[in-house]
């Protein structure tokens, strides 16, 4: 079988020359070295080996070999891949799992002698000399395979640095010599089927695949221990070469060159020369997989996915810096479990789709949170992920540091941090303020005074600043139950006042809620009406602890990582403290599930089962909020549109127009679909009811005054329907 391999590299006359004579002072020097180490000492020649033998001696044979960069994949709870990451396509394998047939295609090829020699093999490189200067091109190689494992290590270790790379491969007596150190050394340490599963596991085959196992893979969609004898003389055939013999761009070079190992095997007996003739006559049989890399192929898990790498960028756990832990990710052959729940994924993923298109200019993110652990086990959101058109690479649903927006307003989700307070405080729910549809100047400086949590006196002074209720018909006395259901915006701006403003701002924070760019909240008049930018993960996190009856649980993406070798590394454990008295939990699920009941802003979201909510729609509709929750499962659902402040007003959103959106209208329905295909599958659990003995509400009907100056008493005894006259002293009882 002859055939003939097409020169792969056209050099120069002058650099062919320097090789050459580079070649004859490596192996004159070498026979020195063979001469110093076989010769007795006497006579002038073994004086002179015996001397450069100790020089040779004295070169450093300690090569440091850094674990090889490995792909890292990130799963979800179901053990499923959702991603792969890596620098250098490259899956290790131990020898064991490579196919004989795989190991003797590079032998033949690459060092025929590779288990006869000590790493220094001065016949085959005679050899290799002359049938290269027959053939008039490389066909042969002229280091052992043991001298290249070195290169290969030094490259490895050099990590991309350019000179260090270009310093394991510079044509120069000194590097060679150094070389063949390292080569004699390792063939003292390794034996030679370590050191041939080390070569095929670091070795680059083009394509992007490192090591037999991941082009094996990449070329022909099979793993190492599965090649074939035509398979492996392809591959065999690349290792000298990559870019030249690329299959993929050069076929027809790929498949001579793969017919000259072939040859080479049947020469050496490593093959039948009648099978060996016929895979030659046969095509490459390339079977192509992609080797994807990054959440870009994670589908509608991407912007999970993304968080999670982030998560890891910004933990200390992986590294001290976050170029040193991206490193880890990419480099670390880490095995990442995560909280992502498959089925719970899909179903957010489509609800999202039934009420927004991905072309749509108005975004909508949902996250999902389990309360009593605190595991995200969905996030999704319309706009796909990528770089072009409605695509994005912002995740909606969390803040900057994590990949995300610099967050939306909650609306009057905040309402229920107020009440939370109020609770806290001993105020019930039957608590009734006076609540007028606009709440005017005049009304504002008759309100107790407000502070920040530093002291610092929050003034009503904008005289152009009248807040009203949703619609004119929200005028009258509300209790909390109500104030709630109707989301009244003057009972909780008069709540708020009543409890000094702090008290609010606190419980929102023990809540864990921050701005979306990691500031502190806006500590302001307003806060109850939702001004402040927040995330979706933030606020389902935040009413997840109303469902845990006060436990709160930092929002958790990673159960377990693992290297390489299936060593556990540390991750943060689950993160739990109480932030609020169970019995205020319990209240808040009391009072939140009024919301979903018929005549609540959420009427008609509910699920067959306990559940509570609340509806957000900010001044204008221009970002809308639903957040609602059972006992096992917290979501909120955003929409708006992304990076600008619009009304979502007379819009046209996944074909369907709205007039004017709220939180009830769309990211309610969004939140029933995902909650209910997430909880198909899990037994109703109840709330617990609450003691509402503990709180101080009105007796006979009149308005409970204690704390309130006497504006503001006179504003609620009028509310109440009473007519009131002032003393002009105090009255002794």
């Amino acid at each position: 079988m002859a055939s003939t391999t097409p020169q792969v590299e056209r050099r120069t006359l002058g650099g062919s020359l320097r090789r050459f004579v580079l070649f004859l002072g490596v192996s004159a020097l070498a026979g020195v070295l063979v001469a110093g180490l076989v010769l007795p000492v006497a006579g002038g020649l073994g004086f002179a080996a015996r001397a450069t033998t100790d020089e040779f001696q004295q070169l450093p044979s300690d090569l440091a070999s850094p674990p090889l960069a490995q792909r890292s994949r990130i799963l979800d709870a179901s053990g499923r891949p959702i991603a792969t990451f890596y620098y250098e396509n490259r899956v290790l394998v131990p020898l064991s799992k490579i196919s004989p047939v795989m190991r003797k295609a590079l032998i033949a090829i690459e060092d025929s002698r590779f288990y006869q020699h000590n790493g220094l093999d001065l016949r085959g490189t005679l050899r290799a000399l002359v049938r290269n200067t027959a053939d008039g091109g490389v066909t042969q190689g002229g280091s052992t395979l043991t001298q290249q494992l070195v290169k290969l290590t030094l490259i490895e270790a050099a990590d991309g640095d350019a000179e260090k790379i270009a310093a394991a491969q510079e044509d120069s007596l000194a590097r060679k010599l150094q070389e063949l150190r390292y080569a004699i050394a390792m063939e003292e340490r390794l034996s030679k089927d370590q050191i041939l599963e080390n070569y095929l596991n670091i070795a680059y085959f083009g394509a992007g695949a490192y090591g037999v196992e991941a082009a094996a893979r990449r070329m022909f969609g099979v793993s190492a221990d599965e090649l074939s004898l035509r398979q492996a003389a392809t591959l065999a055939g690349l290792v000298q070469a990559p870019g030249a013999y690329d299959p993929t761009t050069n076929p027809e070079v790929a498949r001579q060159r793969r017919n000259v190992v072939l040859d080479r095997m049947a020469e050496l007996g490593f093959a039948r020369e009648k099978k060996a003739q016929r895979a030659a006559k046969r095509g490459l049989g390339l079977d192509f997989v992609e080797a994807p890399n990054g959440c870009a192929e994670a589908g509608s898990s991407a912007f999970f996915c993304d968080y999670v790498t982030r998560v890891l960028r910004n933990d200390p756990a992986f590294g001290r810096t976050p170029e040193e832990r991206s490193r880890v990710l990419f480099r670390g052959g880490l095995t990442i479990r995560t909280t992502l729940r498959p089925r719970v994924q899909r179903g957010a993923q489509q609800a999202v789709y039934a009420y927004t298109n991905p072309t749509d200019r108005v975004g909508t993110a949902i996250a999902m949170v389990e309360p009593s652990t605190g595991e995200i086990h969905a996030m999704a959101q319309n706009h796909r992920w990528g770089e072009k058109g409605r695509r994005t690479q912002v995740n909606y649903a969390t803040n900057f540091a994590y990949g995300g927006s610099r967050g939306f307003q909650a609306g009057s989700t905040f309402k229920a941090f107020t009440a939370a307070a109020a609770l806290e405080k001993g105020i019930g729910p039957q608590h009734g303020i006076f609540s007028p549809y606009q709440l005017t100047y005049e009304d504002q400086q008759e309100l107790p005074p407000q502070q920040s949590c530093a002291g610092d006196p929050l003034l009503w002074n904008d005289p152009e600043h009248e807040p009203v209720n949703f619609v004119r018909s929200e005028n009258g006395r509300y209790d909390m139950r109500g104030g709630l259901a109707k989301s009244v915006n003057t009972y909780f701006l008069q709540l708020q006042a009543e409890l000094g403003g702090c008290p609010v701002f606190r419980m929102a924070k023990r809540l864990g809620i921050s701005l979306a760019d990691g500031g502190d909240l806006r500590q302001v008049l307003t806060f109850t009406l939702g001004v402040n930018e927040i995330t979706p993960l933030a606020m389902a996190s935040a009413y997840a602890t109303f469902a845990n009856r006060g436990v709160r649980c930092e929002p958790v993406a990673i159960t377990e990582v693992t290297d390489s070798e299936g060593n556990q590394l540390s991750v943060p454990e689950p993160q739990c403290e109480r932030v609020l008295d169970q019995n205020v939990a319990d209240t808040m699920n009391d009072l939140l599930s009024s919301v979903i009941a018929p005549g609540g802003t959420g009427g008609g979201l509910e699920l067959g089962r306990d559940a509570a909510g609340k509806t957000g729609t900010t001044d204008g509709a221009r970002s809308v909020m639903f957040i609602g929750y059972t006992p096992d499962m917290s979501a909120a659902v955003w929409t708006g549109y992304p990076g600008v402040s619009k009304p979502l007003q007379n819009v046209t959103i996944g074909g369907q127009f709205y007039s004017s959106l709220c939180g009830g209208c769309l990211p309610g329905p969004v939140w029933q679909q995902a909650m209910s295909t997430a909880l198909e599958s899990v037994e109703p659990t109840s709330f617990v009811a609450p003691d509402l003995s503990q709180y101080q509400d009105e007796v006979d009907g009149i308005p409970d005054l204690r704390g309130l100056t006497v504006a503001a008493a006179k504003v609620q005894l009028r509310g109440a329907g009473y007519s009131v006259a002032v003393a002009p002293a105090r009255v002794s009882s």
